[in-house]
C-alpha cells in the first residue's frame, strides 16, 4: 500500500477555504463576526485612523475570527469523539466558548478606545441637531410609525395586548429609555459611553424578545423606532 501524497499548495490553501466557508455557513455567530468586521473598517476608512490604529485593528478582528473558528473545531471534534453525555465534553466546549467571549471583549475594548474620541465628537452633534430640531419633523415620523405599526398589526392580527404582535413594548421602552438618558445628559463629556452603555443594554432587550420567540425581529423594531421617537418628542416639546 503506498503512502498517502502529501497535499500540494495549492490543495492546502483550497482546504482552508474550504474551512472558513464552512464555519461561515453552518455558524451563525461566525456571520456576525464577519459582519461586525466590515462594519468596523469601513468605519475605520470613514474615520481616518492612522496606522498603528489599523493594525490593532485588524489583530483584535483576527483574533476573535480564529478563536470562532477554534471553537467550531473543537465542538465538532468533541461531537464526533461522544456519542452520550459527557462532563469532560461539555467543559471543553465551554473553554472554547469561553475564549471566543474572552477575544470578543478585548475586540470591543479595541473598538471603543479607537473609536470613542472621534465618534463621541460627531454623535454629539448630531444628537444635538436632533434635540434643536423642528418639532414638527420628529411628530411627522412619529405618525408616519405609528400609521405603518398600526397597518401592519391589521394584516397580520398576531398577538396579544399584553403578549407577541406588534410593536414590541419591552422594545419601546428600553429604546425610549436610551433616548431619554442621552438626550437628557445635554453637551456632557461622558455622554457618548453612557449612551453607548443604554444602547446596548437596550439591544439586549430588544434581543431577548426575539430569542424568546414572543417577537420577530420587525416587531421589535417597529417597537424600537416607536419609543425612541416618542421620547425625542416629548424633549422637543418639553421646556
Amino acid at each position: 500500500m503506498s503512502p498517502r501524497r502529501a497535499p500540494s499548495v495549492v490543495e492546502s490553501f483550497n482546504f482552508a477555504f474550504e474551512g472558513i466557508i464552512h464555519v461561515l455557513r453552518t455558524q451563525r455567530n461566525m456571520r456576525i463576526h464577519f459582519a461586525v468586521a466590515t462594519v468596523v473598517l469601513v468605519a475605520a476608512l470613514v474615520t481616518g485612523v492612522d496606522k498603528l490604529e489599523l493594525i490593532v485593528l485588524m489583530l483584535a478582528i483576527a483574533f476573535v475570527l480564529i478563536t470562532e473558528m477554534v471553537n467550531t473545531a473543537v465542538e465538532g471534534a468533541v461531537d464526533v469523539a461522544t456519542t452520550s453525555f459527557d462532563p469532560m465534553a461539555k467543559l471543553a466546549k465551554d473553554i472554547a466558548a469561553g475564549a471566543v467571549l474572552i477575544a470578543s471583549t478585548v475586540a470591543v475594548a479595541v473598538g471603543y478606545l479607537v473609536f470613542s474620541e472621534r465618534l463621541a465628537d460627531r454623535s454629539s452633534r448630531l444628537l444635538d441637531r436632533l434635540a434643536e430640531a423642528p418639532a414638527e419633523l420628529t411628530l411627522i415620523a412619529l405618525v408616519l410609525t405609528t400609521i405603518l405599526v398600526i397597518a401592519t398589526k391589521a394584516l397580520t392580527g398576531s398577538g396579544s395586548p399584553l403578549r407577541g404582535g406588534l410593536p414590541s413594548g419591552h422594545a419601546a421602552i428600553a429604546f425610549a429609555g436610551w433616548m431619554a438618558i442621552t438626550l437628557a445628559l445635554d453637551e456632557s463629556g461622558r455622554r457618548f459611553l453612557v449612551s453607548s452603555l443604554a444602547f446596548i443594554m437596550a439591544l439586549l432587550v430588544a434581543q431577548t424578545r426575539v430569542e424568546s420567540g414572543v417577537h420577530s425581529a420587525s416587531e421589535v423594531f417597529y417597537g424600537a423606532v416607536l419609543g425612541a421617537l416618542v421620547t425625542l418628542a416629548v424633549f422637543q416639546v418639553t421646556p
